[in-house]
């Protein structure tokens, strides 16, 4: 869309200075396309740089944000005298690869703020004392459940271990949903029992 350049007048009254009232002289590969508008320029070319800018910080909101500063820049620099663009679309491509070298510029330099030396910080590591207990208790389970009968260990193991219910259980060992429960319970009195002593 071309405009003719507005009269002094209306450049005084064009409002909050957005895309609709900027006005920038661009230069086209046919010659020069007078006064092309920033929002013809927007319409044109912020969607390919969304996508790509999209793709490249795998984020559709900050690449929001970055077509918003390429064309936010793109204004300000329309309003110097005498500013032009042979290739608007080259220009604002090169706009938009340096606006995100300088973004991973500052978030590189945030993280080296908060970088704390491996030889400065104390590492946190496993609690030994935390690991010899569960292990004792880990042996002292096995050395209870091997002191149950075999049938009520085999009951006790597909139920906690193998995660099978009641009634699975007893369609396995022919038992009875009710015996299988009294076997669940001797176990586990037993083991606790066992566990209590030691």
């Amino acid at each position: 869309m071309y405009r003719d350049p507005p009269a002094a007048s209306d450049q005084a009254d064009a409002g909050d200075g957005g895309p609709q009232a900027a006005e920038v002289e661009w230069q086209g590969p046919e010659g020069p396309r007078p006064h092309l508008c920033l929002e013809s320029l927007y319409r044109e070319e912020s969607p390919r740089l969304l996508r790509t800018l999209a793709r490249r910080t795998s984020s559709r909101d900050e690449a929001r944000d970055l077509v918003q500063e390429i064309f936010c820049r793109v204004a300000r620099l329309g309003s110097r005298a005498g500013f032009g663009l042979e290739r608007p679309q080259a220009y604002l491509g090169r706009m938009a690869t340096n606006l995100l070298r300088d973004r991973a510029r500052q978030a590189a330099r945030r993280m080296a703020e908060f970088h704390v030396p491996a030889d400065e910080g104390r590492l946190a590591g496993p609690d030994q004392q935390r690991l010899l207990e569960a292990r004792d208790m880990l042996t002292r389970v096995e050395a209870a459940m091997l002191k149950l009968r075999p049938k009520t260990r085999e009951i006790f193991m597909a139920h906690r271990i193998d995660g099978l219910s009641y009634a699975e259980i007893a369609e396995r060992t022919g038992l009875s949903v009710k015996g299988v429960e009294k076997q669940m319970s001797k176990a586990i009195a037993k083991i606790d029992r066992l566990l209590d002593r030691d």
